[in-house]
Order: structure tokens, then sequence, then C-alpha cells
């Protein structure tokens, strides 16, 4: 009968950099959020891993296309793309059929009506025939093992591509949640823009990506500190090849400006939730998820700003996707799903 099993059941993390899918417990999909099109037929050429590779390095003919910014969609046709693109890469070995979807997916806490309809209708014209939503942070709370419908003050902040979501939950909601546009692509940016400053080289974001993973810093000490990056670009006054070597002291003083305003939304969130809840914070600690999580000494930053306990979850980057994948066994039970 497993021929004719006509229901897949997928839990998608659709973020600004990276899609996430989860199919029977196991992450199958985990691939940049990219498209790439042929601009005269308007037909996919590639989608994540491919059309990344062709990021910044196309021909007129091909453009590449980050359908979400900020968190949000911001160009629908190219959402539907690449969901539909990063769906037929799930396995469906033994269907005769396409079979219709059954899918949880993790949407900023931020987001409006208008933003939850347009990730919805995507995932309508992608194949999606009961699609459930869960706001990020509850999701990565989950990924993160922490029991969300206890009456207990639980505190997650989500550092992803386009958003950083800050939030506190009990008894299965969202007591008080911050959303912030502040998150991966702003530090790539920050990057990109103090080696134009400072060292007069233009740079790509595929480099500044590069640049964040390998020496990307909070603080301008480490207890482990990561080995000098060496970069090579086009001088911006001459054109030629320069060549600088940049230390991790150098991207936490780029990325200072941005990570205030980080350090400003959790102190909104701390003064505005209601005192019981902020016991149980500090006794229980803080989660850091998303890829943002992974900048080194970020948990000391917070720290030292907060004097509260700052964990980072088990492989921050897959955390949402996780709890996705939870909430996908639990749609009857959950009642903070939204249809």
């Amino acid at each position: 009968m497993g021929l004719f099993s006509l229901t897949q059941e997928l839990a998608m993390d659709l973020g600004t950099a990276n899609t996430l899918i989860i199919h029977n417990g196991k992450v199958v999909v985990d691939e940049p959020s990219i498209v790439a099109i042929d601009v005269r037929t308007q037909k996919v050429v590639a989608v994540g891993m491919q059309a990344k590779m062709m990021h910044e390095r196309t021909n007129p003919n091909i453009r590449t296309i980050r359908p979400l910014k900020d968190g949000v969609i911001a160009d629908f046709t190219a959402a539907e793309m690449l969901i539909r693109g990063l769906v037929n890469k799930v396995k469906t070995n033994g269907h005769l059929f396409s079979p219709s979807l059954k899918m949880v997916i993790g949407i900023p806490s931020g987001s409006t009506n208008v933003e939850i309809r347009a990730v919805r209708d995507s995932a309508d014209r992608a194949g999606g025939r009961e699609v459930y939503m869960i706001f990020e942070p509850m999701a990565a709370a989950l990924g993160a093992g922490l029991d969300v419908e206890a009456p207990m003050g639980n505190m997650v902040i989500d550092i992803g591509g386009g958003t950083s979501e800050i939030a506190c939950i009990s008894l299965g909601g969202l007591v008080h949640s911050e959303s912030i546009n502040v998150a991966g692509d702003v530090f790539t940016s920050d990057i990109q823009t103090y080696v134009r400053q400072q060292h007069n080289i233009r740079i790509g974001e595929r480099t500044a990506e590069q640049i964040k993973c390998a020496i990307g810093a909070a603080v301008s000490e480490l207890d482990e500190e990561p080995e000098p990056f060496e970069i090579t670009g086009p001088n911006l006054l001459t054109a030629l090849p320069q060549t600088v070597t940049l230390t991790y002291q150098e991207i936490a003083f780029a990325l200072e400006k941005s990570l205030v305003k980080l350090d400003a939304a959790l102190m909104k969130v701390l003064e505005e939730m209601p005192p019981e809840l902020y016991s149980d914070v500090v006794k229980n600690g803080i989660y850091l998820t998303g890829g943002g999580a992974l900048i080194k000494g970020l948990a000391k930053r917070l720290n030292a700003k907060t004097n509260l306990p700052f964990i980072v979850a088990d492989d921050p980057l897959r955390a949402v996707v996780r709890g996705t994948g939870i909430a996908l066994k639990n749609v009857n039970r959950f009642s903070f799903l939204m249809r």
C-alpha cells in the first residue's frame, strides 16, 4: 500500500539564509534559500546549493534571487519556486503519484497577517494541502529541549539570517517577544562595509560570509583565538589586487554597532516580562539558537551585559527545524500551531 500512500509529512524551517526540511525524523534538506532563474524563459535553473554557487557569478541571462528578506517573503514567485524545488529534493521513492503535503513551517514571531498568508500561499502552491505555522522562537525552544507547555519561564534568542527573535515562553505561548532585523545578513554587510572603509578593498557577500564563519566574534578577547583570515580583492582606488589579513578583533569591532541593537532588544524583553517568569529565567538561563549563536564569544558578551547565564543549544543551526519536526508529530496536541 506504500505505493499509493499520498500524504507526505514535512517540517520546514524557511529561513532567510538557509532552508531545512525534516522528513521521517531526519534532516533531508539543508540548503541555502536561493534560486537561479533563466531571465529569458523565467524557468528555474538551480535551487539551493547549486544556485548559491552561481550567486554573484552569473551572466546577464541568469539571475539569482533570495526570495526572503528580513525573515519574510520579498519575492512571492521565487519563494514558491524555492519551496517547490527543495520539496522535490525530498526522496519520494515508493510513491506512484506525487504526494500531497502535510507541512509545519517556522515563521518569525513578528510576522504580520499578510506575511503569514504569503508563506501559506507559497506552500499551498508548492503542493501543501495541510499547512501549519509555528513561530520560530517556539520552535527553537522545542528544538533546544525545553518544555514549552510547563508553567515556567523559558527564554530563547534565535539569531537567524534575516531576523533575531527574543522571546519569553510559558504555558505554550509567547509571553513577550521582540523581533529585530539585526541578524546574519546584517553581520555580513557590516563586514563588507568594514573591509571597504578600513582596507579599501571591495569584497562580495560570499567572502564576507566566509570571514564571519571563520573569525566572527562578539568580544575582542577570546579564550581560544581563531587564526587570522587572509582575503584578496580589488583595491577601490587602483583596481589592482590587494591582500590583507583580518583578525577576530577587527571583526568584533565591525559587528559592535549591530550587536548593541541586539543588547537593547534583549534588555527590553527582560524589562517587560513578569517578575515570576524573570526569576525562572535567572535560574534556567537563556538559550541561544540559530546561526548567529555560533559567533564566537556571544554568550560571554551577553552574560557580561545582563549577569544572566547563557547556554548555546546543541547544533544551534538546526534547533528551529528540530522543533518544527517535534511540532509536526504533535499537531493535534499543540494549541499554539496556526492553520
